[in-house]
């Protein structure tokens, strides 16, 4: 009889992966130490945050003016479709389509058409500047801008003053 023992499976394991540990702190001290010590390789680290920081502002570059081009179609589709013009058309519509963004806001779906959404209930409120600044108390930030792009392409809607008071005389005070 032998009298050497065979290690326990758990012994192999517990040295491969006490090897691996011991591996992997010596690469981050080595890599620690170069980083500190080697002009040439801190270079190397820079241009390469300098060039992954480029890469990344050009996407969102492309990324923004392709939201702008989406945005600008979405309101040319708005106009082509039209607007009512009967009073009680125009109330329906205004419901709809606020009841519509309001959905669209919660789901966080698209963004883009909750903003259109509010366009269009814009487009037929007889005050666009109390319902923009309705919005701007109601609607979260990234479609309200979206928003406010959308207003800025459509030179139809006049916005006026927030607000939209002219010294108080709408609203019973006079001067």
């Amino acid at each position: 009889m032998s009298s050497l023992a065979r290690p326990s499976t758990t012994t192999i394991i517990a040295a491969t992966v006490g090897t691996l540990v011991t591996g992997f702190v010596a690469y981050a001290i080595y890599f620690d130490h170069k980083r500190q010590t080697d002009p040439e390789f801190r270079k190397a680290l820079k241009r390469e945050s300098r060039r992954e920081a480029r890469i990344a502002r050009t996407q969102a570059e492309a990324q923004g003016a392709q939201q702008k081009e989406t945005i600008k179609a979405a309101v040319e589709a708005a106009k082509e479709e039209g607007f009512p013009t009967d009073v009680e058309d125009k109330e329906a519509f205004f419901m709809t389509e606020v009841a519509r963004g309001e959905t669209l806001c919660q789901d966080g779906s698209d963004q883009v058409e909750a903003a259109l959404c509010f366009y269009k209930a814009l487009k037929v409120y007889p005050q666009p500047s109390d319902l923009i600044s309705i919005y701007d108390k109601t609607v979260p930030k990234p479609v309200l801008d979206i928003l406010a792009e959308m207003i800025a392409t459509d030179p139809s809607i006049s916005v006026g003053r927030f607000g939209g008071s002219d010294g108080g005389s709408q609203h019973g005070i006079d001067d």
